[in-house]
């Protein structure tokens, strides 16, 4: 009878993958929790205490490690001094092991966990259960992946298991562990040593794309354990998806999420919005968002921070776009959206990347950054004029220094009412942004005499201030820290416009 091993920690598909290892002759040993959960499925399991005769000790740190589960699982069946072994110490051999670790990257992913939290949920036993099978590959099946458990049970189903289908399996089980550790080496780093001296990235390829941003260019998605990353993406309908909406959907989904309790919604073209707003309900997000740049919403990709629902689909039903991603669809908003059976829907969770670092490809190389987390929390913010701004400037003003954040290079957004109505990106100087950020309001009929002005970082001259002025803005934000501040606020002052500097600058390359 062959014999597996199975303790996870993320118990998806576990109990069918048991079921069907055991309806297929198999004996199942198990620990813990998946014990458990095993047994209540129906499924007959031998505990690892029966097999080891020593029961877990120190609040389960110490359960598998043991010779007679790592012997089972590193010994040879091709020596025969490796069989005697086995025999003269009561050893069963295992012929696959399913495990998968304590999830110390969403541990380390929540608000306010502790070290204690940390260390408790660093695994010691899985990841050397999952490198013996792994190293033994040739005689044990090691499954780290829940996807990969109807592929395992394919494969056993159809007799003698490829050698290179294992090695796959192996090498995946070392790309994994590799990750992981990578992970818990960067959490354990001081703060005072900057980043790590060594870092190690594992990544899986979870797509392979058409192409790349031209057809000349080889592409694919390759993913990486972060919690609530690209790993989770499900496309719902659609063209499959390109390199290019990809960079898009990401850049979405961060456009979004600096609002947590309130819908909003990004209208992305080419990485950046164009554009954004808040309100009371995803379907008037999206027309507010809309309305920032109509024009330049046609193709675009569009991303909500929250479900979408019947009503929303329908407000979205005369645009062409390239993709809608969302947490979640109701299945009303589904039907809605199949009529246009090229759009690609895909749901992605809302994750803020905090803990996460940030890699840019350079020539032999890559630039490391803690990833941007946009904070909201108005620490260290500052009224620099003579003038405050009023309530309704001040609303404003707090959406467009969150809005501003996922815009690019030198970035001017103008707002009213919570929505984005002039956006300037990309310009080589930051008074051409201002002056590009009111071209496009007007452009689209919006007046932005009234609005409030936001700025990514510092004015380095007046000259755009006096650029806001005369499209009549009535308050910025900005946040500060030019050798000229004197001279900027002066002209604020000048043209009776208020000031806030945040002290923080939030600029993307």
């Amino acid at each position: 009878m062959p014999r597996a091993l199975i303790s996870v920690s993320d118990k998806r598909g576990i109990v069918a993958f048991a079921q069907g290892l055991a309806g297929l002759g198999w004996e199942i040993v198990s620990t813990g929790g998946t014990a458990t959960a095993l047994r209540a499925g129906g499924v007959a399991v031998l505990g690892v205490e029966e097999v080891t005769g020593f029961p877990e000790i120190l609040d389960g740190r110490v359960k598998t490690l043991h010779p007679k589960i790592h012997g089972a699982l590193l010994a040879r069946r091709d020596r025969a001094e490796h069989a005697t072994s086995l025999a003269a110490h009561g050893i069963v051999p295992f012929d696959l092991v399913a495990v998968n670790l304590y999830p110390f990257q969403a541990t380390i992913a929540r608000a306010g966990v502790t070290l204690d939290d940390a260390i408790e949920n660093i695994d010691i036993g899985g990841p050397s259960m999952l490198r013996s099978a792994a190293k033994n590959h040739e005689y044990v099946l090691p499954v780290v992946d829940p996807t990969d458990y109807g592929h395992v049970l394919t494969l056993i189903r159809g007799g003698d298991i490829p050698l290179e289908a294992r090695r796959e399996l192996a090498a995946k089980v070392f790309a994994h562990t590799a990750d992981y550790d990578a992970a818990i080496a960067r959490y354990l780093t001081p703060g005072g040593d900057a980043l790590p001296t060594r870092i190690g990235i594992a990544m899986e390829r979870m797509q392979s794309l058409r192409y790349g941003e031209n057809p000349a260019q080889r592409a694919a998605l390759y993913v990486t354990e972060e919690p609530r990353g690209m790993r989770d993406l499900a496309q719902r309908q659609g063209k499959e998806l390109s390199f290019n909406n990809l960079l898009d959907i990401d850049a979405a989904m961060a456009a979004v999420a600096a609002w947590q309790t309130r819908p909003a919604c990004a209208v992305i073209k080419h990485t950046t919005p164009c554009g954004i707003a808040v309100a009371a309900s995803a379907a008037e997000a999206f027309r507010k968002a809309r309305a920032t740049d109509p024009v330049s919403a046609f193709g675009s990709v569009i991303a909500f921070n929250t479900v979408v629902d019947e009503v929303t689909a329908r407000a979205m039903a005369d645009l062409f776009v390239e993709v809608v991603v969302a947490p979640s669809f109701h299945e009303e908003a589904l039907g809605v959206l199949a009529a246009k059976k090229n759009l690609r829907v895909v749901e992605l969770p809302v994750s803020r990347a905090i803990g996460a670092l940030d890699y840019k490809r350079v020539r032999g190389g890559f630039l490391v950054q803690d990833a941007f987390v946009f904070d909201g929390s108005e620490r260290g913010w500052s009224v620099a004029t003579a003038r405050a701004p009023s309530d309704l400037e001040w609303n404003d003003l707090r959406f467009a220094w969150a809005a501003v954040a996922s815009v690019k290079s030198n970035a001017i957004l103008l707002a009213s009412q919570e929505m984005a109505i002039g956006i300037g990106a990309g310009q080589m100087s930051r008074v051409d942004s201002a002056f590009v950020a009111v071209h496009k309001a007007r452009q689209q009929g919006h007046d932005p005499a009234g609005s409030v002005l936001a700025s990514d970082g510092f004015f380095p001259f007046a000259d755009g201030v006096d650029e806001a002025a005369a499209a009549g803005v009535r308050a910025i934000i900005q946040p500060g820290g030019s050798v000229r501040d004197a001279e900027v606020i002066a002209a604020a002052d000048r043209h009776g416009i208020a000031m806030v500097l945040t002290g923080t600058r939030q600029f993307r390359h």
